[in-house]
């Protein structure tokens, strides 16, 4: 990397991120890490605001102390006497005074190794908000773009007995990224997930993947392993609670087995999981998961064969506490809310939620549609956002795909129907479709407003079309609803993926008066008598389980919330609202 050839020179550089810009880590270079031996480097890092980008002008991570004649240089930073940070977090809830930055902070630590010079080293950064470069030793090692997605970095050739890390975390809002400048959620910054080293052999299991085969016999696992070299070699499946032990022939570095099995399916109802190992050279990786199989066919949807109406609920990854760094207490909690609504599924929106999220949801027996940040005022002409969302798409993918729970992709929500979007959209769903296994492929959609109709074009690249549709909110006439409904004729499934309306926790008035509990509840109810009567429709994921944190919203009801929770944004109190829902689906 090249450095600043004369003092001062920095201030002069316009595209000083540049040299940065390589190594970037994407879904090609994620490492398959469950039941890897691993160690954590959450805890206390120093931490500075770095509002001009100095750290990567005038590369503070060089710790450079002497010019080229032996001078002392006077330094912009002091890394030991920064004040500290406990990571994972989102610095927006540490202190008042970072609760609207946007921009760069610094973090940094030391850390000691004690390797056998066999193993090489991955650091995992589990989700830093948006853009995240990191630094070894005073090396560059690379940068993760997306806010939601873990970013792997082989660090082998860096790492030593005594170490310094740095992340340089921007979490600046751009027109070119995904999600872009305007949303209708809270941007938290920070380093909110866990910051891990995994370790694994130097021919390592890259990518595993199992499910059930998808031909409607339920009686046929397939497993697929990737190693991190194209070499040929055995590698060996166990599963003992099924009495199965495979040999999986690997050729070129991947390999494919398909065994004869019946193992008891995995539902809402039954949420079992099976353990499971893969051994091959040395490395042995492991997992927990559960076979179930869902499809679309003649405008129903079937889960293992039955059909199954998606009693659900939408929620946003926050807490009052903890901003998107929520604990697994906390995603627990949600999860218990859902069921106790009697929600058999989760829109978990609009961008991907911790992986903890999709662990905790098979282990407890719930259905999730997982989502990608493809939100308002995206520059759909541009190819490099496109990637973005690609990658974005394929490392949720990557992550979730042997997890029984997620039944659903995503690829956006509320985009207007134009021609660069369709095409944009119309690949990202071709994508899942390729890439995403045995899921149905989605998109939140608008509603033609001046025809009043279901009629977005993206409907022939998915599988269940989802519906946003605020009748007797956003649109006051109710009798828009019953009339949206009798004007569309889709021949695929529909989920209506948004209806709701604000009500401020406690405030109770008539149903005409906005705001209140009662009208929050009227609007639910007129909803439920209108919705429940349709057959297309397959599902439901109002808005949203609890009030969360946005910044655009300013009146007196909303204070800086989006107020359409059934509960409180501290989960503490429920709304009229939710007992309406929770009467219609334990019904």
């Amino acid at each position: 990397m090249e450095k600043p050839k004369i003092y001062m020179s920095d201030i002069h550089l316009e595209d000083y991120t540049q040299q940065y810009e390589g190594k970037q880590a994407t879904a090609d270079t994620m490492v398959f890490d469950s039941g890897r031996k691993r160690a954590l480097l959450n805890g206390k890092w120093q931490y500075a605001v770095d509002q001009y980008d100095t750290c990567l002008r005038q590369h503070w991570f060089e710790e450079r102390r002497f010019d080229e004649n032996g001078y002392t240089l006077p330094l912009d930073y002091s890394f030991d006497e920064w004040p500290v940070m406990q990571l994972p977090c989102c610095w927006n809830t540490l202190d008042e005074k970072f609760l609207l930055y946007d921009g760069s902070m610094v973090f940094t630590r030391k850390f000691s190794h004690s390797g056998n010079g066999e193993e090489r080293v991955i650091l995992k950064v589990g989700a830093a908000n948006y853009l995240c470069r990191v630094f070894v030793n005073r090396s560059y090692v690379g940068m993760h773009r997306g806010g939601s997605t873990p970013g792997y970095f082989d660090i082998t050739d860096v790492i030593k007995t005594d170490n310094r890390i740095m992340l340089v975390v921007d979490s600046t809002r751009r027109e070119t990224q995904v999600p872009t400048e305007n949303t209708d959620w809270f941007n938290y910054g920070g380093v909110y997930r866990d910051i891990e080293l995994i370790y694994v052999p130097k021919v390592y299991i890259k990518d595993f993947r199992i499910a059930l085969v998808p031909d409607g016999t339920f009686s046929k696992i397939q497993a697929q392993v990737k190693l991190s070299e194209k070499i040929s070699c055995e590698a060996w499946l166990c599963m003992e609670e099924l009495g199965i032990k495979s040999q999986i022939s690997v050729s070129d570095g991947t390999g494919t087995v398909v065994i004869e099995a019946r193992p008891e399916l995995w539902s809402p109802d039954t949420p079992r999981l099976y353990g499971v190992t893969v051994s091959c050279m040395g490395d042995l990786v492991s997992d927990r998961v559960g076979f179930r199989e869902i499809k679309v066919e003649k405008g129903e949807i079937f889960l293992n064969g039955s059909p199954v109406f998606l009693r659900g609920i939408s929620s946003h990854e926050e807490s009052v506490e903890n901003g998107k760094g929520l604990t697994d207490e906390e995603r627990t909690e949600n999860i218990l809310l859902a069921k106790e609504l009697g929600c058999n599924f989760m829109r978990i929106a609009h961008y991907p939620h911790s992986e903890r999220m999709a662990r905790l949801a098979d282990e407890m027996g719930i259905l999730l549609w997982e989502e990608i940040p493809v939100y308002w005022a995206i520059r759909f002409e541009r190819e490099k956002t496109y990637e973005d969302a690609r990658n974005q798409l394929r490392e949720l993918m990557m992550r979730d795909w042997n997890r029984a729970s997620v039944i659903v992709w995503s690829v956006g929500n509320e985009n207007a129907d134009t021609d660069e979007r369709l095409k944009f959209m119309g690949r990202l769903a071709g994508c899942a479709r390729e890439e995403g296994g045995n899921r149905l492929v989605s998109a939140a959609c608008l509603v033609d407003s001046r025809k009043n109709v279901i009629a977005d074009r993206l409907t022939e690249y998915l599988d269940v079309i989802g519906i946003n549709e605020y009748c007797g909110w956003y649109t006051p006439d109710f009798e828009k609803l019953p009339q949206l409904m009798a004007n569309s004729r889709p021949q695929k499934p529909v989920i209506i993926t948004e209806f709701g309306a604000d009500a401020l926790a406690g405030h109770h008035g008539a149903v005409t008066d906005k705001g209140t509990e009662e009208c929050q509840a009227y609007v639910y109810e007129r909803q439920i008598e209108v919705l429940r009567k349709i057959d297309y429709i397959k599902g439901m994921t109002p808005w949203i389980l609890y009030d969360f944190r946005c910044p655009r919203r300013t009146s007196y009801i909303q204070n800086y919330y989006n107020r359409k929770g059934l509960c409180s944004a501290d989960k503490k109190y429920k709304k009229m609202a939710f007992y309406v829902l929770q009467k219609f689906y334990q019904e």
